[in-house]
């Protein structure tokens, strides 16, 4: 695993509708929800994540990489990984790849706790989502790390 380098850090719960966005930095070792991404093309996404970086500053990224509950890779991991090195290429910003199996589970769970239901949890499943793989990346750290120098070995 590789450890959560300091610094401020946003991570990303990736789905093809919205993205979940979660700020934190690994001296804290906290994780905060940020926003949930949505728009019409992925230009529109990632204009709203440019924002999101110049407003933050961070000095790497995470996403969550999901695969099925015994560990083999989906659809979703490719496009997560996928995502992320769109994210590497547009901001320069080295990614980590977060187990997220449980993230989901994690933010129903949480939400649920905190009395939040129905429409005002689907509001912010995604960015409480985010936060458990950024609890993750800082509590265990990262499964995969892409630069934009090393190989890309998942096409």
């Amino acid at each position: 695993m590789l450890k959560a380098p300091a610094g401020t850090t946003l991570a990303f719960d990736f789905g093809e509708v919205r993205i979940g966005v979660a700020q934190g930095d690994a001296e804290l070792g906290m994780a905060h929800p940020l926003a949930t991404v949505t728009g019409s093309s992925n230009e529109a996404k990632f204009d709203a994540i440019a924002k999101l970086v110049k407003e933050w500053q961070p000095l790497q990224l995470v996403v969550g990489l999901p695969t099925h509950t015994d560990g083999t890779e989906h659809e979703l991991t490719r496009l997560s990984r996928k995502f992320g090195r769109r994210l590497q290429g547009r901001f320069h910003l080295p990614v980590y790849w977060v187990d997220e199996r449980m993230s989901s589970l994690y933010a129903e769970s949480l939400l649920a706790e905190a009395q939040v239901f129905g429409r005002k949890q689907k509001a912010v499943l995604d960015q409480v989502a985010a936060q458990a793989v950024l609890q993750g990346f800082f509590e265990g750290g990262a499964a995969e790390y892409f630069n934009g120098r090393e190989a890309e070995n998942d096409e």
